[in-house]
């Protein structure tokens, strides 16, 4: 597992997806490390990899528990999901922040929930876990039931725990840690900057 923990984190920073620096976060937090995985469009190799990643990872998630879909929200969760949802061979749909107000109206696009519809979640990173929250709303209230929710990287600021509090199974490919010990123990990553992440992660 540490291998590819070591391949993932080499294809995240090479891509860009994985950048170290400060960064001012959503929420309105500083971060010293951001992960935008929208980069990995500009690196197939690096897309591929982390694609099959989630995809395997699903696979086990779903060798034990019957799902019918898989669902995201845009942005970044929707331009990963069609290709690990074709490599599964699964529908998914995609949740819009806003309602549409023309043709095919509402939030849910791709296709329908129907009631008693079984899904897995999916997007890019955990944070605070309110943007999931967000995103899986307009499934609930299609009639559809949420068996899980998985993120490529887990930022360990208790977004998980709070999803696990609200009754949610929560899965990631990775976490932050994992992938800084891995860049620190191949060499790319210095260890004041892997230090001041970790601490930034304790500070949490």
């Amino acid at each position: 597992m540490f291998d590819k923990t070591v391949l993932a984190a080499k294809a995240l920073t090479r891509s860009g997806a994985l950048k170290f620096g400060d960064f001012k976060l959503k929420s309105g937090m500083f971060s010293p490390y951001y992960v935008d995985l929208t980069c990995l469009l500009s690196s197939p190799e690096d897309f591929e990899y982390i694609v099959n990643l989630v995809a395997e990872k699903l696979k086990s998630i779903l060798s034990s528990r019957e799902v019918d879909k898989l669902a995201t929200i845009e942005l970044k969760g929707a331009l990963l999901l069609p290709s690990v949802a074709c490599k599964l061979r699964m529908p998914c749909v995609i949740v819009r922040k806003e309602s549409k107000t023309y043709g095919v109206t509402g939030r849910i696009a791709g296709g329908e929930i129907s009631k008693g519809d079984r899904v897995v979640f999916f997007d890019d990173v955990v944070t605070t876990g309110g943007s999931k929250l967000e995103g899986i709303k307009p499934i609930e209230q299609s009639g559809g039931k949420i068996e899980g929710i998985i993120v490529v990287v887990d930022r360990e600021q208790g977004g998980k725990e709070l999803l696990e509090k609200q009754g949610y199974e929560v899965w990631s490919v990775t976490t932050i840690t994992e992938l800084v010990n891995a860049l620190l123990s191949a060499g790319t990553l210095a260890r004041k900057q892997a230090e001041k992440i970790l601490a930034y992660i304790k500070k949490k």
